[in-house]
């Protein structure tokens, strides 16, 4: 399912494909790699971006809306997780 922040990120990208890979992966190497593609050819850029949109689109899906962190290369796995494997629930630090 396509959220709003998504199509943003959608219409960023297609407007400045290094600003949609830095509103995900921040100042990474994925945002280096943005950048030289553009340059090189604005296509290639492109196609980058909406590469991350898509993996990030998943991490939503699988992990849930904040409940994923990006590891690099494309990558996410779950913010928050138990001793046991298995995500953990998040309770904005409160105590139990």
């Amino acid at each position: 399912m396509v959220k709003g922040s998504d199509v943003l990120l959608i219409l960023v990208a297609i407007l400045f494909p290094p600003a949609a890979a830095a509103f995900i992966t921040g100042c990474s190497c994925d945002l280096l790699i943005n950048v030289l593609l553009t340059i090189f050819g604005y296509i290639p850029g492109h196609l980058h971006a909406f590469w991350l949109i898509y993996k990030k689109m998943k991490a939503e899906e699988m992990y849930g809306m904040g409940g994923y962190r990006y590891v690099g290369n494309g990558g996410f796995e779950p913010r928050y997780t138990t001793q046991a494997g298995g995500q953990a629930p998040i309770n904005y630090g409160t105590v139990h």
